[in-house]
């Protein structure tokens, strides 16, 4: 859990020094005040991620040359700061050289928000990063794989682009393309069979009907990735981009045997992101050794109240939760989050709330 959080020029805070309650905070007021930013730094802070940029630099305040998050989660204390000069993390009193060394040892995380329904309705992109950001929390391997995957991909692209013959250097990022991305693939399927099972289980206690949800990874390639590269060549070649790889793989999900996207309902779908979510929780708790913290953006109000209770009698009871809302009138109805503190955020402040 994350007893203190502190934040300086993060976002729209200039500055924020916030001690919660272990069963953690719901955070009250209009859109585009900063709620959503204190769970982002959360996320920051623990998993050196933001579900809403690939860039740090844009988490800085406006004017600001950098950002600077500080907390306890699970009782240690972490630090990221942020600056022109790049990234600095400490863990205690105790620096860390690069990100791996930071994660090595940290938390879980599990975002919950109404950006979700893209997992059933968006593009595979969104699928595949639900994936990778499981695998990241769980398994240093695959965070590894990840990111050099990506690296030798864009040098892979940048080759194809130039139009001329780069055939040995193309062929040299392709072994490093092949060896890590066997791992996510491998990872992958393993991750997709674990979670098919917990998914299901939570489709049926949120829907509360019998609503079979299956889960089928889609590879973008054939079980031997070398071997598809080689017949892509060709194509590969006249496209000027990679058409192979994990880069492109896909999760399907169905309900009743039907694709989601296609024939749900938008309450169905908006379940099935629930018990994807819930999934998620379960496997990392059982596979990381710890419960994770539950970021919960904005879901309630949109959640009708048999859903909601559904969903929080699901959720693990030590789990702390951070909530946002724009109002709490479902609060009344969901006597699990009694202990629960309650602040209200406004234009970039943060105070306990009388609500």
């Amino acid at each position: 859990m994350l007893r203190s959080l502190r934040l300086l020029d993060f976002r729209c805070f200039k500055a924020l020094d916030l001690e919660v309650p272990a069963a953690g905070a719901i955070l009250i007021g209009e859109n585009a005040q900063g709620k959503t930013s204190v769970l982002e730094a959360i996320c920051v802070l623990i998993r050196l991620h933001s579900p809403r940029t690939h860039r740090m630099a844009t988490l800085a305040r406006i004017g600001s040359g950098g950002f600077g998050i500080a907390g306890d989660p699970w009782g240690c204390d972490r630090q990221v700061r942020h600056s022109r000069e790049g990234l600095i993390l400490k863990v205690g009193d105790e620096s860390r050289a690069n990100r791996s060394a930071y994660l090595e040892d940290g938390g879980l995380v599990v975002w919950m928000g109404n950006e979700d329904l893209e997992l059933i309705r968006g593009p595979g992109e969104g699928r595949r990063h639900y994936l990778d950001f499981i695998g990241a929390q769980i398994d240093a391997n695959y965070r590894r794989s990840w990111s050099r995957y990506r690296r030798a991909l864009r040098a892979k692209n940048l080759l194809l682009k130039e139009g001329r013959p780069r055939d040995t250097e193309i062929l040299s990022y392709e072994e490093i393309l092949v060896e890590h991305g066997t791992v996510l693939m491998e990872t992958r399927a393993r991750l997709i069979e674990e979670l098919s099972p917990l998914a299901a289980t939570a489709q049926l206690a949120v829907s509360g009907r019998d609503e079979p949800l299956t889960l089928q990874y889609l590879p973008a390639s054939g079980p031997d990735l070398r071997e598809s590269m080689l017949q892509a060549r060709e194509r590969e070649t006249r496209l000027r981009q990679s058409v192979v790889g994990p880069h492109r793989d896909d999760l399907a999900l169905r309900l009743h045997g039907m694709p989601a996207a296609d024939y749900a309902s938008e309450g169905q779908q908006r379940t099935i992101a629930l018990a994807l979510k819930l999934a998620q929780g379960q496997l990392l708790a059982s596979r990381g050794g710890k419960t994770p913290i539950y970021l919960m953006d904005d879901i309630f109000g949109e959640l009708d109240p048999g859903r909601r209770n559904a969903l929080m009698s699901h959720l693990p009871p030590n789990a702390q939760k951070w909530i946002t809302t724009t109002h709490l009138d479902w609060l009344k109805e969901t006597p699990e989050l009694s202990e629960i503190g309650r602040f209200t955020v406004n234009a970039g402040s943060c105070a306990p709330s009388d609500t």
